[in-house]
């Protein structure tokens, strides 16, 4: 079966796109006396942060896509003559260690990267084909294929599209009327397939969340161990998203302003984050069940393209700029990273949550 990829957060990010087009056309940013949020180096000194170029040392391109911390990232070289795809890590002093190389046609670029201890697992993509690998990251050498029967793989672009935990990768498959739950030992061996209705993805193990097609998003979480479901607040107005600790509910008001607002699946401890001008922009919930992230878009946007950065922190009900002028937004097992300056010239700036 081909690879199945999907919308990120299916129409919750058209909704997105389209409050954030409205408010630029009709003028929703900030208050003017809406206070300015603390930068990072002001919030939290202590935090890790990083940044790398576009470009390695000898010219090859690179899109990280997991840093195992601000400094350190695992992700896709494209050659300059465009031959090879080469999978690397890229250590704090640049240094450049070789994972697997493969020809450039016919093949996608290294995606759904995982990491549990030093072991790394990984989809690859051949003529629209998924196969799924894995490699030790202190072993130049170990890269090996685990199967490449993934089922109709489902990706939308979360730190869950791959889970790797006590030695088992999971991972969502779409099948007709349902979803498949598959899953292989690290160390190699036959996939066992579990195969439930309805449409669902997974979340942190062994939860999973459902309408992943639905125009108003989840409402149901289910434990895929025991079988067990919880309902989750909803909306007539509302795009729901969850993960097993936090639900986020992103309304538009009659005056074209969006609402993001923050719940627990009970429906307790509800509260307003953000509204005004603003929209998620990452596929994941309440990451390390403490930070919302989200773009805040400004007169500028339109013309740039980016927009302002700013993370929530639900533990302490504050948050933080993190970006004036961000692109590119992407965060994995605890790091986020973004770019900033033109396309041509851009830098990618990364931000370890872990370790605020």
């Amino acid at each position: 079966m081909s690879e199945h990829v999907s919308l990120p957060r299916t129409l919750t990010a058209l909704a997105v796109t389209l409050v954030a087009g409205a408010a630029l056309l009709f003028g929703s940013p900030a208050q003017s006396g809406e206070p300015v949020p603390p930068s990072v180096a002001a919030a939290w000194p202590d935090a890790q942060r990083g940044s790398i170029p576009s470009h390695l040392a000898d010219g090859d391109a690179y899109t990280p896509g997991l840093f195992l911390d601000a400094r350190t990232s695992a992700g896709t070289v494209r050659t300059a003559d465009g031959r090879f795809l080469r999978l690397v890590v890229l250590d704090a002093d640049r240094t450049v260690r070789e994972l697997r190389r493969v020809p450039a046609a016919d093949r996608a670029p290294f995606s759904a990267l995982a990491v549990s201890g030093d072991t790394l697992v990984w989809v690859e993509t051949v003529k629209s084909r998924p196969q799924l690998w894995t490699a030790d990251l202190r072993d130049a050498g170990s890269a090996r294929k685990l199967t490449d029967d993934l089922g109709s793989l489902r990706l939308d672009n979360s730190q869950y599209d791959l889970t790797l935990a006590g030695g088992v990768v999971r991972w969502a498959a779409a099948v007709g009327g349902g979803t498949e739950f598959r899953s292989v030992p690290v160390a190699g061996g036959r996939v066992s397939v579990q195969r439930v209705d309805g449409d669902w993805g997974l979340s942190a193990w062994p939860w999973a969340v459902d309408g992943q097609t639905a125009v108003a998003g989840a409402s149901t979480l289910l434990n895929v161990d025991t079988g067990a479901t919880v309902a989750v607040p909803s909306g007539q107005r509302a795009v729901t998203a969850c993960s097993p600790v936090w639900c986020e509910m992103v309304s538009l008001d009659e005056e074209v302003d969006t609402r993001i607002e923050m719940s627990h699946p009970d429906g307790s401890a509800r509260r307003t984050v953000a509204e005004g001008a603003v929209g998620t922009v990452i596929n994941d919930v309440a990451v390390l069940d403490r930070f919302e992230v989200f773009g805040r878009t400004g007169p500028q946007s339109e013309l740039s393209g980016n927009q302002e950065l700013l993370v929530h922190d639900l533990a302490t009900r504050t948050t933080v700029l993190v970006s004036p002028d961000a692109g590119d937004i992407t965060y994995r097992a605890g790091v986020l990273w973004w770019t900033t300056g033109d396309r041509e010239t851009f830098v990618r700036n990364s931000l370890d949550l872990r370790t605020v």
